[in-house]
């Protein structure tokens, strides 16, 4: 398997859910339009009865006749059991149907899916019993770089159930772990604060000292994180940065003293940077800083700027130069990734002019 091909290919079908998934209505539609794709993308033969069995007879107890919407078969034995959804539905309320039908068969693997969203469970907990939480989530329309491997573990070719059992485990912890760090960098629980608070304070951990300290624990927790993301970037890119003024905007002088590029501005630089790195050389993007926002642009032209950024106290928006001038609202300068596509598309739309 061309690990490159493969990975272009789900960016591909990732663009293609972002942009059919307003209009499509039904289950039905659905699994033609994205979980087939996804599964011939797999390596596997969706068209091919024998080894893609649409409606697969996985009897339940005394129901007989329970069918599944697909199982992947290979060597005469079903390996992965596909429960389809619309993608209008959440999956949540669904894994249960999947989990009878898991302990009826000899597949190791069961897949939920409403085509944006794929979970995949395993029975690492009980054997022949689908554990309760998936080792391995995606969203194809955010698929992230560290994903591509695990789901390349699925590809015919490489399909290898011990393999993929064995990192299941290490996946499954990860992903609750991550999990639950995000819930306590959102809103830390007293005990979780407690810990922190007896490694830092002498004193006596009362109630009154643990509120105190609670956001100063959330606060340190998030700055600590964005450093560490701003300094890989930064040595990753090598970026050098200066203060630039911004002559050419339509807004009241200001002396170059008054403007103060902060961290954030330079985080969403450096993170803009390497979005851009394999579109454009990187000694064309520059940046601008006014008093009113902070510019990216391309070849120092401000006729090219690619994206604005408004920082302030309490919330950062982001102004696209396409053709809506697009605005979102972003809790870090570090979320501009999530619109990596636009931003490529308005440089290419320059590259090409």
């Amino acid at each position: 398997m061309d690990i490159l091909k493969f990975k272009e290919d789900l960016k591909y079908l990732s663009k293609r859910v972002s942009t059919l998934k307003d209009n499509i209505g039904t289950e039905e539609a659905t699994k033609t339009s994205l979980i087939m794709p996804f599964f011939q993308l797999l390596g596997y033969d969706v068209f091919n009865p024998v080894e893609f069995v649409p409606e697969f007879t996985a009897d339940v107890g005394i129901k007989k006749g329970e069918k599944v919407d697909y199982a992947i078969v290979l060597e005469g034995s079903p390996v992965m059991l596909v429960e389809a959804k619309s993608i209008n539905e959440q999956l949540t309320k669904h894994d249960s149907q999947l989990f009878r039908y898991f302990g009826t068969t000899t597949s190791k693997f069961g897949i939920l899916t409403n085509g944006e969203e794929y979970k995949f469970f395993t029975d690492l907990d009980e054997p022949n019993k689908m554990d309760a939480t998936p080792f391995l989530t995606i969203n194809l329309s955010k698929i992230k770089d560290n994903q591509i491997p695990e789901i390349a573990k699925f590809h015919k070719d490489n399909f290898d159930i011990s393999k993929i059992t064995s990192s299941a485990s290490e996946l499954k912890y990860l992903n609750s772990l991550k999990t639950f760090l995000n819930e306590q960098l959102e809103n830390p629980t007293e005990e979780f604060v407690k810990y922190f608070v007896g490694e830092i304070f002498e004193g006596l951990k009362t109630k009154t000292t643990l509120d105190k300290f609670t956001p100063i624990i959330k606060k340190g927790f998030n700055q600590f994180i964005t450093e560490k993301v701003n300094d890989k970037l930064s040595a990753a890119l090598n970026t050098s940065v200066s203060v630039k003024t911004d002559p050419e905007e339509e807004i009241p002088a200001v002396k170059e003293d008054e403007i103060v590029t902060t961290q954030e501005e330079l985080e969403a630089f450096t993170t803009v940077k390497l979005i851009l790195k394999d579109t454009v050389p990187l000694d064309r993007v520059f940046y601008r800083d006014n008093k009113s926002y902070f510019n990216i642009l391309l070849d120092d032209n401000i006729r090219k700027w690619i994206v604005r950024i408004f920082a302030s106290d309490n919330r950062t928006k982001i102004v696209l130069n396409d053709e809506s001038k697009t605005t979102y609202e972003l809790d870090s300068s570090i979320d501009i990734y999530e619109y990596a596509e636009e931003l490529i598309k308005i440089v290419e739309n320059f590259i090409n002019k």
